[in-house]
């Protein structure tokens, strides 16, 4: 390939060798480069095309004579940029598709946690000592049903109902906050 006269309908010779190239080799080439992408279509198509980018800016590789093809030097070039484009993916985290990142939970900062949680304070203050007790001990303290039953020396029974209408409570006066209260 050299750097190209202009011909009539204002290509240059390199494009044309290029493209002949092309439809000569492209197909075993994309072939290779498909296995080597375990299936990624796209994948294959990029570096075919980067492969013979490299044709182009190595048209000396291209005239050697010694080899009969021009297809072995092809496939090591691709195969190469396979491996490379391999080990550039997994040298960094892998990418998240956009359904992953509309479903993750956004995580509030300090400012915004520390202002749910005088909301919090305030709205357990409006509710009944018993049913404070109960949320205290099962939600803050993480004590079980059984062990808050005897804490407070009631019923597990009543324990469970305590804290259902302790958190149905606190769902009408934290409105804002009623998925976290799920």
């Amino acid at each position: 390939m050299t750097a190209g006269t202009t011909l009539p309908h204002g290509t240059t010779t390199a494009e044309h060798e290029l493209a002949a190239l092309q439809r000569e080799h492209g197909r075993p080439l994309f072939a290779l480069l498909l296995r080597l992408c375990d299936g990624d279509r796209q994948r294959a198509e990029d570096l075919v095309q980067e492969t013979f980018v490299r044709a182009w800016q190595h048209p000396e590789a291209l005239r050697a004579d010694d080899f009969d093809s021009v297809r072995p030097w092809l496939l090591t070039v691709g195969r190469r940029l396979a491996i490379d484009a391999r080990r550039a993916r997994q040298a960094r985290p892998p990418e998240v598709g956009d359904a992953v990142l509309e479903n993750a939970r956004v995580i509030a900062d300090h400012a915004e946690r520390s202002a749910a949680t005088l909301d919090v304070r305030e709205a357990v203050k409006t509710l009944t000592r018993e049913h404070r007790d109960v949320l205290v001990l099962v939600y803050f303290q993480g004590a079980s049903v059984a062990e808050a039953a005897q804490t407070l020396g009631i019923p597990p029974g009543t324990v469970k109902s305590r804290a259902y209408y302790a958190l149905r409570a606190l769902r009408r006066v934290l409105p804002g906050y009623a998925a976290d209260l799920r």
